[in-house]
């Protein structure tokens, strides 16, 4: 700690990504990456857009790709808002809709960056507790509150809820914002967006880091009512006019275009996801039900910290949290099948070798 640093900077506890390691080659199953390449067409626009271009700022409105995805969920320019990630998107979230003294709602178990965003912004909250199964008690979302946010699918442990229940959380709050992060929704969830015309409360983000192939990009956006949106503009444009650079942009404009190379992936992902639950269930390990691109997993008789640690030494890399209710659980991102299929080998010789 120095004595240079803020008052805001020295209370904080700043989100912990998962490791990046450059030490050896690892199968990286830490950080719910895609294990498939980006769209080749996505590929073939960035390169194009690498060119003398460069030199000149892009457009800070991001018209092009706002189009595309509003085409694409049936909705209009003015109910998109992109960013630099998802992430950024949340950030700015926080300071459009929620404010200092009017208690937040989430989940106790859930996306770690929410209770770092409070702290930073000055957010009160209050968390919910998450059932014994750790689905979403959507009914606990119905209190008095000064904005809502969940991830889903929910984040570390992959449950979706319903549509039905969700929707109901946004009925019955039409007062405050509740936002729906969806980073996850396309591995099996059915997306809130199709509620957004009926809601003027409602803010569903997404981004292109998961199912899109494109996390190296820093893309993410939201989707809104008019009135939510420009909400996200005017704190953007006090912080930062242009979140995306022309690669990004041209990237992401085609790979939300390229929809068949889309389903293949996620069809892929969503495949694999199924074969390896099968086969840890039927090996004794406790699966949590998911409907993302990872899944949480436990086992009845050895710790997950020392499963995590021995994965590491074989050189396979998983997600530990070391919290309370959880911190017997691995979160594992569904990689190739190659990839899946060497988890399952080293997983199986660590077990059997206790």
């Amino acid at each position: 700690m120095s004595k240079y640093w803020s008052k805001v900077v020295r209370t904080l506890e700043p989100y912990v990504p998962g490791e990046q390691p450059q030490d050896k080659q690892y199968i990286k199953l830490n950080t719910n990456e895609n294990p498939y390449p980006p769209s080749p067409k996505a590929m073939l626009a960035m390169k194009a857009a690498a060119g003398e271009d460069l030199r000149l700022y892009p457009t800070p409105t991001c018209d092009d790709l706002r189009q595309c995805i509003a085409n694409y969920h049936g909705l209009t320019k003015e109910q998109v808002f992109v960013g630099n990630g998802s992430d950024e998107v949340l950030a700015f979230c926080f300071l459009a809709y929620f404010n200092p003294g009017e208690p937040i709602l989430f989940p106790d178990i859930t996306y770690s960056f929410y209770p770092v965003y409070a702290s930073l912004f000055h957010i009160d909250y209050r968390t919910v507790s998450l059932n014994d199964d750790f689905s979403i008690p959507a009914e606990k979302f119905l209190q008095n509150n000064g904005g809502i946010i969940f991830p889903n699918p929910n984040a570390p442990t992959g449950r979706y809820l319903e549509l039905e229940a969700v929707e109901k959380i946004i009925r019955e709050n039409s007062e405050r914002v509740v936002i729906v992060d969806e980073a996850y929704i396309d591995f099996g969830g059915e997306s809130a967006v199709r509620l957004i015309n009926q809601y003027a409360n409602l803010l569903v983000v997404q981004t292109f880091s998961k199912s899109r192939s494109l996390a190296g990009l820093r893309i993410g956006f939201a989707l809104g009512q008019g009135a939510l949106i420009e909400a996200l503009d005017r704190v953007k444009n006090s912080i930062n006019s242009y979140t995306l650079d022309r690669v990004a942009l041209a990237g992401a404009r085609e790979s939300f275009q390229d929809e068949a190379y889309f389903q293949t992936t996620r069809g892929k992902i969503m495949a694999t996801r199924e074969r390896v639950v099968a086969v840890l269930q039927s090996a004794g390990f406790t699966v949590v039900p998911s409907a993302a691109n990872f899944i949480f997993i436990s086992h009845p008789e050895m710790a997950a910290e020392v499963i995590f640690r021995q994965l590491r030494d074989y050189g396979v890399l998983v997600r530990y949290f070391n919290k309370p209710r959880i911190n017997n659980y691995l979160r594992v991102s569904i990689g190739s099948d190659e990839e899946m299929d060497q988890f399952v080998a080293v997983l199986q010789k660590i077990v059997h070798k206790s």
